[in-house]
């Protein structure tokens, strides 16, 4: 009885430890600069890992760039990315993730 009861509260714990690190999905449709790395278009899941968003391709090629993470008032209803163009490349200046009131802000 003690060995399963110890044995759930390290599942629980855990599996707590992982819950912290939410990941999104992000799709460019063309090549993007995300602060201070470029990205190929394509998906990606992006995931906060303390100061910086980790971007990992469908290869699970991963690059990592400073951010700024701030919280919405509420939740965003879509993903959305703020960017403007500049030549052939999209300059990603925010990220906002639907179903979350997460919002990421990348170095102009």
């Amino acid at each position: 009885m003690k060995k399963s009861l110890v044995l759930g509260v390290v599942l629980s714990l855990s599996s707590l430890c992982f819950a912290g690190q939410k990941s999104y999905a992000v799709i460019f449709s063309s090549p993007a600069q995300v602060g201070a790395v470029e990205l190929k278009a394509g998906e990606y899941k992006v995931k906060v890992d303390g100061s910086n968003a980790v971007f990992t391709d469908r290869k699970f090629k991963s690059v990592s760039t400073p951010v700024t993470v701030e919280t919405g008032a509420k939740k965003f209803q879509h993903t959305s990315v703020d960017s403007s163009r500049q030549g052939t490349v999209d300059k990603v200046n925010a990220i906002e993730f639907g179903g979350s009131t997460t919002r990421l802000s990348f170095a102009k």
